[in-house]
């Protein structure tokens, strides 16, 4: 970031109201202004915030070896270049002692390096999930399990209680008290990697599931008709449900009617990035299992027709929702940020501002493509394409036009 100070005209994503954003010495600061006209294709808008998390650039949360505070720090420094700017690592189905290391060095790291802004909190993907293959997806089977609250307040405890969302099946023995328990501490229990039917899904949600994990995924490749456990999850007015927006893992006839059945208040993205996220095509492991990433950016475990996480970015996700449905952009960047926001208050004692005059992301937004241009958080730039910025960059505001953001 260049010492000289650099002034942006930008709207608000959704309002269109005029903002003016300072920029200098590695910090950033906007303001609502009428006075200045603000460029069209220039947006504020909130930072993202991705609930699933599973690694990146070859590093996953759920290997311990790879837990280093500078590889956090590595990872979310390349999410802050996709406009997310708070995330939930996680850890999915995995021995007792694998999940208690990687959820007491991630809860280490972070204090570490300073990301609690960051990382607000984990995400536990199972391992209390069904063994059936389809259900089980990329997860191993040997390590899939019923319910044990003794062992989760065990990586709770490593995590500092940090562990804030849970995903696991409702038809599992034990799983139903174990859903009433979470609640009782704070901790949003999720539905997913389940063969669950109708009367059990019912029962969590009574039980107080809030989330249906990226639903359509981790289930059967081939299901019954009706009913079936992605209808029943579809039709819960009480349950939000979170989506793999890639053309992959849902294609965009489904991702559309999808968002229409569960509704856009209750619907969300996240990217459920792999450790292959970023890297070429090519061979890789992942979950103790051999993946591949093809030239389409398609994971699959090698040999099978079985997805094994993404290679996705949150920023594309929201690129493809509007695309794939028609909903306007506004809409499409609420669900990665302001939606997942709103769950996360539902559910657990977390209180965090998403966009505000010092936390905020910059976009450009054309017919074919959504750009990154900045990200701030609490006044800090944590990424910024100077590459990308508007050719022009200053302006003059009659002193006292200005006021606080919206």
């Amino acid at each position: 970031m260049p010492p000289e100070a650099l002034h942006l005209r930008c709207r608000h994503y959704r309002s269109r109201q005029s903002y003016k954003v300072d920029l200098q010495g590695g910090r950033a600061r906007a303001e609502a202004d009428d006075a200045a006209l603000g460029e069209p294709s220039l947006l504020i808008a909130p930072v993202l915030l991705d609930l699933q998390v599973n690694g990146y650039l070859g590093l996953n949360f759920s290997r311990p070896g790879d837990l280093t505070p500078e590889n956090l720090a590595e990872i979310a420094s390349l999410l802050h270049r996709h406009g997310v700017g708070l995330f939930l690592p996680t850890v999915i189905t995995g021995s007792r002692e694998e999940i208690l290391q990687s959820m007491r060095l991630l809860a280490a790291g972070r204090r570490e390096v300073g990301l609690e802004r960051s990382i607000p909190g984990f995400h536990l993907e199972g391992p209390y999930i069904s063994s059936e293959d389809g259900p089980r997806g990329a997860h191993r089977r040997e390590h899939a399990r019923s319910p044990s609250w003794d062992e989760f307040l065990s990586w709770q405890d490593a995590a500092e209680g940090l562990i804030k969302i849970v995903t696991l099946a409702p038809e599992l023995p034990g799983a139903l008290p174990f859903i009433e328990n979470l609640r009782e501490e704070g901790i949003i229990p999720a539905i997913g990697h389940t063969a669950a039917g109708t009367r059990e899904i019912a029962e969590a949600v009574a039980a107080g599931a809030l989330l249906a994990t990226h639903l359509g995924n981790g289930a059967h490749a081939m299901i019954r008709r009706h009913p079936n456990y992605i209808w029943d999850q579809l039709a819960c007015d009480d349950l939000w449900a979170s989506f793999i927006v890639d053309g992959h893992h849902l294609s965009p006839n489904v991702v559309k009617v999808m968002l229409r059945a569960k509704g856009l208040e209750k619907s969300l993205l996240v990217t459920d990035a792999s450790s292959v996220a970023g890297l070429e095509p090519g061979t890789y492991q992942f979950a103790g299992k051999t993946v591949e990433l093809t030239p389409e950016r398609v994971v699959k475990l090698k040999g099978t027709d079985y997805l094994a996480g993404a290679a996705l970015s949150l920023s594309e996700a929201v690129a493809n929702t509007s695309a794939f449905t028609g909903i306007d952009k506004a809409t499409a960047i609420d669900l990665a940020s302001l939606r997942p926001k709103a769950l996360l208050e539902q559910g657990t004692d977390l209180s965090f501002d998403l966009f505000d005059g010092g936390t905020f992301t910059l976009l450009r937004w054309d017919e074919s493509e959504l750009e990154v241009i900045a990200t701030v958080i609490d006044r800090e730039i944590r990424f910024l394409d100077e590459q990308a910025l508007p050719a022009t960059t200053d302006f003059t505001a009659p002193q006292g036009a200005s006021h606080e953001p919206r």
